[in-house]
């Protein structure tokens, strides 16, 4: 009995310990991303977001994949279109400064529906879409469920389909009991992450180099804190609870735009996952030698991209302004 005992003391010093490495770490993370912009509550949680451009121009809308925040976008994409458009980059809920109350809303209507809340409050309507990775399959998510807000897609490497297996970089979220997923998250992800966040980094941004500047200027370092790992985690279970009923609506798309991807994407297959969509209205088109990381190492691409389908609304919408009839 005295051996358990020892045992047991042993264990609770071992968690303690990782417990406050894990407190150390997030709040240098914090201290080295802090809040850029403002949050407004939703139903389920609360939605972070950066706006920058005239309000009276198109509306852009950008929403970050798995583990990531909305610095993926201001790092670079943000600024080159904001001379002409109302650009907005949200961090997803539950991600980077904005928060979620349950497990269930990882799930991609929920997602969407908390970020359609976000936008019926910021008078934000007709918006063109743009996501990135898992962020592309909730903007998927709500051209489905509330079209009227969204006017066009303009999706970068986005998720669209179920695939075979979690990616390997990403397998460790793969935790489905919830106070395993806590306790993993408050004691040994935080450190293993920060010593593994090369190794990660690589992998995520292969065959590219990761920026250096990619922990503060992307925001990386948020990562480093446990409602980051505990967020994925659940994201990862929410999108296998929805991804295929998703997919099979894809025909009740009403909404146009356009994918773009790197040829060489070594987390999600262009063919299966952008190529696939063309039958359900969407175009798409590859960039030579990159991975999935396009929006960071090839920004200027990307905003050409945008504005291509950011135009394409424009000039969709200016006879049925003439006409006196409302587009959807």
């Amino acid at each position: 009995m005295t051996t358990v005992l020892i045992l047991i003391a042993i264990f609770a010093a071992i968690l303690l310990g990782l417990n406050l490495w894990t407190r150390r770490l997030t709040r240098q993370g914090q201290a080295t991303v802090p809040q850029l912009g403002e949050i407004i509550p939703v139903h389920g949680g609360s939605i972070h977001y950066v706006e920058k451009g005239n309000p009276e121009n198109q509306s852009i809308v950008m929403i970050h994949g798995l583990a990531g925040q909305l610095q993926h976008f201001t790092y670079a994409l943000m600024d080159s279109l904001a001379d002409d458009y109302h650009v907005i980059a949200v961090d997803r809920p539950g991600c980077g400064y904005s928060t979620r109350d349950t497990a269930e809303l990882g799930r991609l209507p929920e997602q969407a529906r908390m970020i359609d809340d976000f936008l019926a409050a910021k008078g934000v309507s007709n918006a063109v879409l743009v996501g990135h990775s898992l962020g592309g399959a909730v903007s998927l998510a709500m051209a489905l469920d509330h079209p009227d807000r969204v006017a066009g897609l303009a999706l970068l490497a986005p998720l669209t389909h179920k695939l075979p297996g979690t990616p390997a970089v990403f397998k460790p979220l793969e935790i489905r009991t919830g106070w395993l997923r806590n306790l993993i998250g408050n004691t040994l992800a935080v450190p293993i992450a920060h010593k593994t966040a090369p190794h990660t980094l690589g992998a995520v941004f292969d065959p590219e180099i990761p920026p250096e500047d990619f922990l503060d200027r992307a925001g990386g370092a948020l990562g480093l804190r446990p409602s980051a790992f505990i967020t994925a985690s659940q994201d990862v279970l929410g999108i296998d609870e929805s991804i295929e009923v998703q997919a099979a609506r894809y025909p009740e798309l009403q909404v146009s735009g356009g994918i773009l991807y790197g040829d060489r994407d070594a987390i999600l297959p262009s063919a299966e996952q952008g190529g696939s969509m063309t039958q359900f209205g969407l175009t798409h088109d590859e960039i030579e030698g990159l991975g999935h990381m396009i929006l960071i190492t090839e920004p200027d691409a990307c905003a050409a991209f945008i504005r291509s389908v950011a135009q394409s609304v424009e000039k969709t919408a200016i006879p049925s302004q003439e006409t006196g009839q409302g587009s959807a």
